[in-house]
C-alpha cells in the first residue's frame, strides 16, 4: 500500500473574485464547483506533497474532511497556509459553532491536507446530501 504525505498546514477562507463570478452561473452550476471546490497552496507544499497543480487533495480539519482541487497559490510565500473560498466545500469542514457571535470561524484553522488523486470530488447535491443525509432539491 502506498504511503501518502499529509501536511499540518492553517486553513484560511474568504472571498474571491472567482466565486463571486462562479455563483452567477447558480450554486448548482460546473462554473461555481471548478471556482470554489479548490484549495490554495503554497508552491513548496505542493511540492513537499509530491503533486501538481489540478490534483485532487483531502482537507480534513477537526470537524470534516472533503476532497477538492490543489491550486498553486498565486500569492506568497505562504508554507503551510491553504486558502480555500467560500462556499459548501469549505463550509463542511468549518467549526459550526459561533461562539455566540452568529458566524463560525472561517479563519486559522487547524487542518491536514494529503493528496487523494483516486477520489471525487463531490458535486454540491452529492455535497448537501453527505451533509444534511436527506435528497436536496437539484434546482439550488
Amino acid at each position: 500500500m502506498e504511503h501518502k504525505m499529509k501536511l499540518s498546514v492553517t486553513l484560511v477562507t474568504g472571498r474571491t473574485i472567482e466565486q463571486g463570478v462562479g455563483k452567477e452561473h447558480g450554486k448548482n452550476s460546473e462554473d461555481y464547483m471548478e471556482d470554489v471546490a479548490v484549495c490554495y497552496l503554497d508552491p513548496e507544499d505542493l511540492k513537499q506533497l509530491k503533486i501538481k497543480q489540478d490534483t485532487n487533495v483531502q482537507v480534513s480539519t477537526p470537524y470534516g474532511s472533503i476532497v477538492v482541487r490543489a491550486l498553486k497559490s498565486r500569492r506568497g510565500p505562504h508554507r503551510r497556509v491553504v486558502f480555500m473560498p467560500y462556499g459548501p466545500w469549505a463550509n463542511a469542514i468549518a467549526d459550526s459553532e459561533t461562539d455566540s457571535v452568529g458566524m463560525p470561524s472561517f479563519k486559522g484553522v487547524p487542518a491536514e491536507i494529503e493528496p487523494a488523486s483516486d477520489k471525487a470530488i463531490m458535486n454540491l447535491k452529492q455535497l448537501l446530501e453527505k451533509q444534511f443525509g436527506k435528497e436536496t432539491d437539484a434546482d439550488l
